[in-house]
């Protein structure tokens, strides 16, 4: 098997890829309908409103992921999933049903997005985790790009199958099979071996875990530049369902076909940049820094795009950037971070990731609706580039912040140029 899927040949991981990538399309449909629902149906192209479901959303994640990482370092993260899991799909089948009986109201697209963050918190901590679980760290790498492939595949077709149906059926039939759609990621994970897994020793029970797992960063300078990166990006440059549905309506005058196709133009980039990392072995600071800058440049660019066709077509070098500079910072946790913290590692980093965009939707929904969609892409933008020349600078004055001592120590048999 070629080397970009090699991780396929673990039967375990085939299971949860293949459950994954139909839930993951269900999942991009729900944000496509979630947006259109509160932008459309709900208010009147109220930014701010569409700002506020995101936050929600997302907002859990800052406030619970580090405890949710504590249970994934102690507690079985397999059937952490199975709950979790089962818990999303009946929020969406939830909001289905009150679509369909025309009883749907915005306080309760703020209910079900709420409930969806909790859930989310207390999920992907585990589910970062559990990649790491199926394939061992031999493989580590590849399966967290295959993993972002997986997730840009749906990406890709989701939010263009849930504008084809919006237009052709609305918003409610578009949740109920999102609800559907957790049903295959539940199967794979009954289906799978449990004792094929390599499963770390679990963390024993004891005061002050999470205080534990922010200890550790702190003591690791190329965490800390990771976790400060992650934070205003996702705040500021990963504000996308927001900014592409104010340019798709406000300024382009579009419908919900075209808004779906810009989600699905962007997974063309993000799928390719998933797929170039899938391989390499491991993680390289020249790709987290390009990620970075290269995610502000063409924001920018984006935000001055005179034609809905061209704002498209720079969406695809914004997502091979976006998912550049992710699968960096992800894969240098995987495989840098000591087993028996890892779950609160990952939750950390995904409670700044998360966390940071639900405090930044409500600021880019507001600056869109008040200043209008390019002023609030600009603004993105021009916050993230100045975040990656001004993080380039401080490595080129301070050699020891990069990644090669830590992942060095970790993984002696590497060579230093595949962790540069």
């Amino acid at each position: 098997m070629s080397a970009m899927f090699r991780s396929l040949e673990n039967r375990n991981y085939r299971l949860w890829a293949g459950g994954a990538l139909v839930s993951n399309i269900g999942t991009w449909m729900q944000r496509v309908a979630q947006d259109w629902l509160v932008l459309t149906i709900l208010t009147d192209h109220s930014g701010t409103a569409v700002g506020i479901t995101t936050g929600l959303q997302f907002l859990p994640m800052l406030v619970l992921g580090p405890y949710g990482g504590v249970l994934a370092d102690r507690l079985r993260k397999r059937m952490i999933l199975l709950w979790t899991q089962t818990a999303m799909g009946l929020c969406g089948l939830a909001v289905g049903l009150l679509v369909m009986t025309g009883s749907a109201q915005l306080w309760q697209a703020y209910a079900a997005a709420l409930c969806l963050g909790l859930a989310s918190a207390i999920d992907g901590p585990a589910r970062q985790a559990f990649v790491s679980e199926l394939v061992g760290a031999e493989h580590v790498a590849n399966a967290v790009s295959l993993n972002a492939a997986s997730f840009n595949t749906a990406r890709l077709t989701g939010p263009a199958v849930a504008g084809a149906l919006i237009a052709w059926i609305g918003t409610g039939p578009v949740f109920l099979l999102n609800a559907a759609s957790f049903a295959a990621v539940l199967l794979s994970l009954w289906r799978i071996r449990t004792s094929e897994l390599a499963s770390a020793v679990p963390a024993t029970r004891s005061k002050h875990q999470v205080a534990e797992g922010l200890s550790y960063v702190r003591r690791r300078p190329d965490l800390v530049l990771i976790f400060v990166m992650v934070g205003i990006l996702g705040a500021f440059g990963m504000n996308f369902p927001i900014t592409n549905a104010l340019m798709a309506t406000a300024e382009f005058r579009m419908g919900p076909g075209e808004f779906g196709l810009l989600g699905s133009v962007m997974a063309v980039g993000t799928l390719a940049g998933a797929l170039l990392a899938a391989r390499r072995s491991a993680p390289r600071l020249r790709f987290l820094l390009g990620g970075a800058l290269g995610l502000g440049f063409f924001t920018l660019m984006a935000s001055i795009s005179p034609s809905f066709w061209l704002y498209a077509a720079i969406l695809i070098p914004v997502g091979l950037a976006s998912i550049t500079f992710l699968n960096s910072c992800n894969t240098s946790i995987q495989l840098s971070v000591e087993p028996r913290l890892r779950g609160r590692v990952l939750a950390l980093y995904l409670a700044l990731l998360q966390g940071g965009t639900a405090l930044g939707a409500p600021l880019m929904g507001w600056i869109g609706t008040e200043f209008g969609a390019r002023w609030a892409v600009a603004a993105g933008g021009t916050v993230v580039l100045l975040t990656g020349l001004s993080c380039l600078i401080a490595i080129s004055r301070n050699s020891p912040l990069t990644f090669r001592a830590n992942l060095r120590t970790a993984f002696p048999g590497k060579s230093a140029d595949r962790t540069s």
